[in-house]
């Protein structure tokens, strides 16, 4: 066969999967970088536990906004994916909520200052909102049906009502060591259990 009846899909199709992994990666960066130091962080840092150059995340994300977006995203689709997995490895459904619940509030430290980044777009913020209820408030019912199903938290428990008070004990930390929002969120999951 002639190099000239070959398909050129082969090479393209490897690197756009290579452009995806290079992407999910400096998503993953960025992600552990607005953890430790905001959204405000500089570029350069970001690029450097990327491992990339500062002219490839403009390349993907050409505004600050535009890669917090786009982090938010990659984490929000990260939480939801986890769930099946967690419910299929975890030694309990209510162990796998528990786990899901770690990685959410691990998204929330993500999102804070996402507000701020976007305030000049309210309805990107908005949207944006809207997405993330539409994602994580099923892949949270899915395993709270199931630790009710196996009869480990009580039944009836509202998906929305769970994730907005866990929320709502993560917001604001202010860097104030005396408040730690996991030893709530632990508290709060405590509560959930249905009694033995």
């Amino acid at each position: 066969m002639s190099t000239a009846s070959q398909s050129p899909a082969g090479p393209a199709r490897s690197k756009r999967a290579d452009a995806q992994r290079n992407q999910r990666a400096l998503l993953a960066a960025a992600a552990a970088v607005f953890v430790t130091s905001g959204v405000d962080a500089p570029i350069r840092e970001i690029a450097a536990r990327a491992g990339v150059g500062i002219g490839t995340i403009y390349r993907h994300f050409p505004t600050r906004a535009d890669l917090v977006v786009a982090v938010y995203r990659h984490q929000v689709e990260a939480c939801v994916q986890a769930g099946p997995a967690l419910l299929a490895g975890a030694d309990s459904a209510f162990e796998a909520l528990r786990q899901w619940i770690d990685l959410f509030v691990d998204f929330l430290a993500t999102k804070h200052g996402l507000a701020d980044v976007l305030q000049s777009d309210r309805a990107s913020f908005d949207a944006l909102h809207a997405y993330f209820l539409d994602r994580l408030v099923p892949a949270c019912g899915q395993l709270l049906e199931a630790a009710a199903r196996a009869g480990e938290v009580t039944p009836g428990t509202d998906a929305y009502e769970l994730l907005r008070g866990i929320g709502n004990l993560c917001i604001r930390r202010d860097d104030d060591p005396r408040y730690d929002p996991r030893r709530l969120v632990s508290l709060l999951l405590r509560g959930l259990r249905q009694p033995r």
